[in-house]
């Protein structure tokens, strides 16, 4: 018997909060035992299929940030005991390697011996580092203090209220802004400003959230009719020819990301239980319902990377936080809107990711397939991943089982 003949005849009950849980510890096993870096501190990025590290020097803040993330969930919800440590650990690399006390800001890419191979800051960084206290802080480690200060630096250099959004990018000496301007930051700043206010309490934070989130889903989605478009000029209006050559550009691609859209949905059904408007609903389900309709194979299965402003696909690949952020948004549609038909794009989303990305030889999912369902190469997790999609995605699905305390 072969793997997909294998996967298909063994088809778990997605929807099972044991299930859930197992496949997050075995997530979490494929890093365990390898992902720790003592000598010099934080975690090894860059990791092939089998578990091997092929770039022990290299560290992005992205990445630095995410297993925060990882291990405080990891912490709250499977086993203080044993993640704890990784957790201190994780936080202890961001205040110690990442942080640059003479430019106050976050380092993007360190190299050998935490040299600053990249000291730029990006707003996509700071938002992250953002989550990770926010996480942290839930999980018990750290202070509302902290969250406070990566608030305040994304206010300081980063904020721009006159279009109520948030800039993308300085230098590291916080000199230069980028003209550039983009809804990815934004995304995931409002991310972790709801994990801020979960850890805190601080309306200000749930306030600013809503902001960005009605800013993106309502104001910018018209000049894309309806879709979110990645890119803008500095006075947010979309740029429809950034990054055209250079289309994969690994966190500013070109094209409509319909893994944005859902991930936008995830979003707006979250803040919809803290202050509940039928709006945030019913935008959930348009990007959603809108964004599957084209960019769903409907031969192969799985979700496709991009489409074009035509509305054709543009990007074939199905990357695996693309299927991840997707089946989250789909149980979170299901509980909001009651329409069980949310539950069958929940069935289809896993049984496809099932089949084809979750690596049930070594644990962890494959990060990105061809478009007829066909590994690249055999790298699983360059620097970026970490597997925060996969499992966040499985605790949102938990939570709308509620099956999470903590």
């Amino acid at each position: 018997m072969n793997k997909t003949d294998m996967t298909k005849k063994n088809i778990p009950d997605f929807r099972s909060p044991d299930f859930l849980l197992t496949h997050i510890r075995s997530i979490l096993g494929f890093y365990d035992s390898r992902c720790m870096d003592k000598r010099r501190g934080g975690f090894y990025h860059h990791y092939k299929d089998n578990g091997d590290i092929y770039d022990q020097d290299t560290r992005h803040l992205v990445s630095s940030a995410r297993f925060v993330f990882n291990y405080a969930k990891a912490t709250r919800f499977i086993d203080r005991q044993q993640y704890l440590p990784y957790l201190k650990h994780a936080i202890a690399f961001l205040e110690q390697a990442h942080w640059q006390s003479d430019t106050s800001g976050y380092a993007w890419l360190l190299g050998a011996d935490n040299q600053v191979l990249d000291g730029t800051n990006h707003c996509y960084g700071l938002a992250f580092v953002l989550l990770a206290y926010a996480e942290a802080l839930q999980a018990g480690v750290g202070s509302a203090e902290k969250v406070a200060a990566v608030f305040d630096l994304m206010e300081q250099h980063f904020w721009d209220a006159h279009d109520q959004l948030y800039k993308d990018e300085a230098s590291a000496d916080w000199q230069a802004i980028s003209p550039y301007r983009g809804q990815n930051a934004n995304m995931h700043s409002c991310e972790a400003l709801i994990a801020a206010y979960q850890a805190t309490g601080e309306q200000r934070y749930l306030s600013r959230a809503q902001c960005l989130a009605k800013k993106v889903t309502q104001q910018l989605a018209k000049q894309g009719e309806g879709f979110i478009w990645e890119h803008y000029n500095t006075d947010w209006q979309i740029d429809w020819d950034y990054n055209r050559d250079n289309p994969r550009h690994l966190f500013r691609p070109w094209g409509f990301q319909p893994g944005h859209q859902t991930e936008w949905a995830k979003l707006l059904l979250i803040l919809n239980r803290y202050q509940p408007a039928n709006r945030l609903v019913n935008t959930a389900e348009q990007l959603f319902n809108e964004s599957l309709a084209i960019a769903w194979d409907k031969s192969l299965g799985g979700i496709y990377y991009g489409f074009d402003p035509d509305h054709r696909i543009c990007d074939s690949d199905k990357y695996f936080w693309v299927q991840a952020e997707s089946f989250a948004a789909a149980a979170l549609l299901a509980e909001a809107t009651n329409n069980t038909d949310y539950w069958g794009w929940y069935q289809r989303i896993w049984q496809f990711s099932w089949q084809h990305l979750v690596d049930h030889q070594y644990g962890g999912w494959f990060r990105i397939l061809d478009g007829k369902n066909q590994k690249y190469d055999d790298l699983k997790s360059p620097a970026g991943k970490t597997d925060y999609h996969t499992m966040g995605a499985c605790y949102e699905v938990l939570n709308v089982l509620g099956q999470l305390s903590g």
